[in-house]
């Protein structure tokens, strides 16, 4: 899906929703090389601040990349830039939703700024910006 610079409004949004498992923990764990026991050693998480293992805070904040990836602008997106702040731990088995909101919009470089949050039964894990180059029909 594409959605072309053109075509975008301020307040324009779209989310995704993934339930993140033991295996994608284990995998992004892999792919990162962030073996951190806290995410991958359940006793060793129990003796933590979370006491359970809990998900990588990237593994979350990748999620927005998938909306802007995919969902709006969608395909042909360049990312330029993306803060962060992590408010509360994802656990195995938890649903979460990623949503971007437009926020700024530059024609002149056919910039978007979104508005970020993660989101787990309707709690605020993750907050932020983000902002790509959306794909054009003038290019």
């Amino acid at each position: 899906m594409t959605v072309y610079f053109e075509d975008i409004k301020l307040g324009d949004s779209a989310e995704y929703a993934k339930t993140i498992t033991e295996a994608d923990i284990l995998m992004f764990s892999a792919v990162s090389g962030d073996d951190n026991p806290v995410h991958i050693n359940q006793e060793y998480a129990e003796s933590s601040m979370f006491q359970t293992r809990i998900a990588h805070g990237m593994l979350t904040a990748s999620l927005i990349s998938t909306v802007v990836g995919t969902r709006l602008p969608g395909n042909g997106t360049i990312y330029l830039s993306q803060s962060t702040r992590f408010k509360a731990p994802v656990k195995i088995g938890e649903t979460v939703t990623a949503r971007v909101t437009v926020t700024e919009l530059d024609p002149a470089k056919k910039r978007v700024k979104f508005a970020t949050v993660c989101l787990v039964k309707g709690k605020a894990i993750l907050e932020g910006e983000s902002l790509v180059i959306a794909p054009s029909r003038e290019a």
